[in-house]
């Protein structure tokens, strides 16, 4: 079966060989998380790439950190995934009943060319 990309982690398909992703929605979220993740200098021939999340994970989950981690993203996501529109981003707050020893981000997008919206949640502990 024919698919876009691999799904990842890398997991072995009898069929494909590895998991694929099979829409262009699950290659959206993907890619997404993967900017999100990266740390910058971390992508080959990439140095800019990439929101650098963990590097803001031992920071004080203050709003000065948030905005810092919310600009980035919308920085990051204009410049290499321009066909996707951020439309909130929300960080779990400790104070309410969130983790003090983890970073919690959600955030809802769209893609306006497959009329699609979606969210993607990331939590680091």
């Amino acid at each position: 079966m024919k698919g876009y990309s691999p799904k990842l982690p890398l997991t072995l398909d009898p069929n494909d060989g590895y998991l694929l992703t099979h829409n262009l929605k699950e290659v959206v979220a993907q890619n997404l998380k993967m900017l999100i993740l990266t740390s910058p200098g971390e992508r080959i021939m990439e140095p800019l790439f990439g929101v650098g999340v963990y590097n803001y994970l031992f920071e004080l989950n203050t709003i000065h950190t948030q905005i810092a981690i919310k600009e980035r993203i919308l920085q990051q996501t204009k410049k290499y995934m321009p066909f996707v529109q951020i439309l909130q981003i929300e960080f779990m707050d400790p104070e309410q009943g969130g983790d003090f020893e983890a970073l919690g981000i959600t955030i809802r997008y769209s893609i306006p060319s497959i009329n699609s919206t979606d969210i993607l949640r990331i939590n680091l502990e």
